[in-house]
């Protein structure tokens, strides 16, 4: 699990923008499952699942049709949709909302819909770009297990987040951007070696290196 970190306007949500093959970068790659989404964007798609700061539902879809199709988008046929839908219903706590139009649901509940859609492929690879926003204590949670369990099999997680505390106890290594730069990267362990070599909190250690990158 990779913690992308910055602070308002670092570049975060470009650089996830430019991953998903939304915006067209002015250099560089980004390689997605081992498919470069320049060159071959539906593999790199077909492996990924994404979930943006701001997720796009259909308001007059049900929460069980709007699955479904996210699935077919997917070449998942009618009954595998069907029934991966229902289990990820399930698994989000989203069963009573089957049936209700997206456009009817709480925020929190539209943004656990919109993590189910991006999971209903079985990606290989999970981007999320604050997954955080609209969840109460418990949806937030339940969305740390959710993510620690997908990592613990074999799901690369590319988590960008404001909140530190979360990518301190959830990420294995870090990186940092400034400006549109990436000015450190490694694990929690190697960022403080950079320092005292003391444990300092994933706070100092950003608080630090942006900074410095500022200086």
């Amino acid at each position: 699990m990779f913690g992308f970190l910055g602070r308002n306007g670092a570049g975060k949500t470009t650089t996830i923008r430019m991953m998903m093959g939304l915006l067209e970068p002015t250099a560089g790659t980004a390689i997605l499952g081992g498919h470069d989404i320049r060159r071959a964007p539906e593999a790199a798609k077909a492996v990924t699942g994404y979930l943006p700061d701001h997720p796009f539902l259909y308001d007059k879809l049900t929460a069980l049709e709007f699955l479904r199709f996210t699935g077919g988008l997917y070449g998942l046929r009618g009954g595998e949709a069907g029934r991966r839908a229902g289990a990820l219903l399930e698994q989000f706590g989203l069963v009573r909302m089957a049936d209700e139009l997206t456009e009817t649901l709480s925020q929190g509940m539209r943004q656990r819909l919109a993590l189910a859609a991006a999971l209903v492929h079985r990606p290989r690879v999970l981007v999320l770009d604050e997954p955080m926003i609209g969840l109460d204590p418990e949806g937030a949670l339940e969305l740390r297990r959710l993510v620690r369990e997908l990592a613990a099999g074999g799901v690369t997680v590319f988590l960008s987040t404001h909140s530190l505390a979360v990518a301190e106890e959830l990420c294995g290594r870090v990186g940092i951007i400034d400006r549109g730069r990436l000015v450190v990267m490694g694990t929690l362990a190697e960022l403080r070696a950079r320092g005292d070599g003391n444990a300092a909190s994933l706070e100092a250690i950003f608080l630090d290196v942006v900074g410095a990158a500022r200086a």
